[in-house]
């Protein structure tokens, strides 16, 4: 599910929501292109035509802001994630299904995906456990198609742990491919990707 509103979100206006998700997205370019460590405010500032003070209206920290992308990634997937859960079919068809949504998510934002991927160990405390906690959850729902596949008879008795692992790696890295307005699109990519695993755990 998207990340739960903190107490002060509901008090902003749709119109401070929206610059604020454009401050995100165009920070996660800057990010995908310079590095977190590498990339000052000034530089985000620049970035996104804001001042100092207008941009700490809209963003706390520069850490504050790399959570947000990854919030941004980890509610994309979830939804997606929501989405296979409430259809039926097999767990063939499910794993297919998660692979379909994932892709999309990694078609629809590469920068925020590299930054995802590349810039998790920056975030720290409560924001590092908040980052650990919802990968976990998504990690969950693979783990449970799997065990379900080896419940039924489906899949071969693998590790589902092990195996969801494995199955994230084969989709994460392909923002580096695939792009979007591309020759291929996610549609294109994921239905091999799911036709090479499932051969290689079906019974």
């Amino acid at each position: 599910m998207p990340r739960a509103a903190t107490s002060d979100e509901p008090q902003r206006s749709e119109k401070w929501k929206a610059r604020r998700n454009e401050i995100v997205d165009t920070s996660a370019r800057v990010f995908a292109r310079g590095g977190y460590h590498a990339t000052g405010i000034v530089e985000l500032c620049a970035a996104n035509g804001l001042g100092k003070g207008a941009f700490y209206h809209y963003i706390e920290s520069k850490e504050e802001l790399l959570a947000a992308i990854h919030d941004r990634v980890m509610d994309e997937v979830m939804v997606g994630a929501d989405r296979v859960s409430q259809a039926s079919g097999s767990p063939s068809a499910q794993l297919a299904m998660l692979g379909d949504e994932l892709l999309d998510v990694i078609h629809r934002y590469p920068d925020h995906v590299w930054v995802f991927l590349h810039e998790f160990p920056a975030l720290t405390a409560e924001r590092a456990q908040q980052f650990r906690v919802r990968r976990r959850q998504y990690e969950q729902r693979v783990e449970a198609v799997l065990q379900a596949g080896i419940d039924s008879g489906e899949f071969r008795a693998v590790d589902p742990r092990l195996t969801a692992l494995a199955w994230l790696g084969m989709h994460n890295y392909t923002y580096l491919w695939l792009k979007p307005g591309g020759r291929v699109s996610a549609r294109d990519a994921a239905k091999p990707f799911a036709d090479i695993f499932i051969r290689g755990i079906a019974t």
